[in-house]
């Protein structure tokens, strides 16, 4: 039976340059185009262990390896590699090359012609990556007007980048393309926004001409001999008529989840609170039905107060 080929440990799991591996001598041509060795790109090449082709950081490895002086990757696959995954299903990886260099777009990495300053590129487990406030400052610009709203809370959330830093940014690149939509995200940014779907759901209620929602507000109630209890976090509230709105992902499916789901909720209703839940499907199909039903939540408790 004959032996598995060795595989030198420099080539085991990531992506690597195969005309320098052929020149340290490490493997031969005739080796990559063997079975054991996957090609990504033009020179790039990964063993079969390490090869995942829907594995976008493995795909980032590969594109770096062909990344000019003074290129990044940008945009999306930053925000991927800083921890904050908005990425569609097989998304290319997207770069940010300078003016001179020359690159087209293709199936696997989306160019976006323009030079980047020194300050606005950083290193990531070693691969070229734009700064958290370029990064924010991209997709603000570039992304629709819901998905520029998501990215942006997502990285502020992170502490990626501080919308102070955003909005210096921003004023030093007017005139840039999609600047005007930027000012509007950062006038809606909110930190505290604990997922995408929070976010456009708040990004309804704005749209609606409803009045804004404090976002993870704190509730608390009284108890004889124990005062001032807290009785649970909501997603968005209007605290002045005790109105909460609730986004139900799928993870409040889970049995312990939906248990202290029930229990916070009976808290709330006992004291006072109305608790007004919405799934994706409501947020991204019926916006209507979250408007009307807020507006009339609203509406009920003015009237009450009256």
């Amino acid at each position: 039976m004959p032996r598995a080929p060795r595989i030198p440990r420099e080539l085991a799991f990531l992506p690597f340059s195969g005309s320098r591996a052929v020149a340290a001598g490490l493997v031969t041509w005739r080796m990559l185009r063997g079975p054991s060795w996957c090609r990504l790109l033009p020179d790039i090449y990964v063993h079969v262990d390490g090869h995942r082709a829907d594995d976008h950081r493995m795909w980032c490895d590969a594109v770096a390896l062909t990344l000019p002086t003074g290129a990044a990757i940008s945009g999306l696959s930053a925000a991927f590699l800083w921890g904050v995954d908005l990425l569609p299903r097989a998304s290319p990886v997207f770069v940010t090359l300078p003016g001179a260099a020359r690159r087209r777009t293709t199936a696997r990495v989306v160019v976006d012609q323009r030079s980047l300053s020194a300050p606005e590129i950083t290193r990531f487990a070693g691969l070229p990556v734009t700064t958290g406030v370029r990064t924010a400052f991209d997709l603000g610009r570039q992304l629709p007007r819901a998905d520029a709203l998501v990215a942006v809370d997502a990285l502020l959330h992170r502490r990626l980048v501080r919308l102070s830093a955003l909005t210096s940014h921003l004023a030093t690149h007017n005139g840039w393309p999609g600047t005007a939509q930027l000012r509007e995200v950062l006038m809606l940014a909110e930190p505290l926004s604990e997922s995408p779907m929070e976010t456009r759901l708040r990004l309804v209620l704005h749209d609606a001409g409803l009045p804004s929602p404090t976002a993870q507000h704190d509730v608390h109630g009284t108890r004889a001999q124990r005062g001032r209890i807290f009785l649970g976090r909501v997603d968005l509230a209007y605290p002045r008529w005790r109105i909460a709105i609730e986004y139900e992902g799928d993870h409040h499916r889970e049995r312990a989840h939906f248990q202290r789901d029930v229990a916070r909720l009976n808290a709330l209703r006992a004291a006072g609170w109305l608790v007004l839940r919405f799934t994706a499907d409501d947020v991204l199909r019926h916006p209507a039905r979250i408007v009307r039903l807020v507006t009339d939540a609203i509406r009920e408790r003015q009237a009450s107060a009256r």
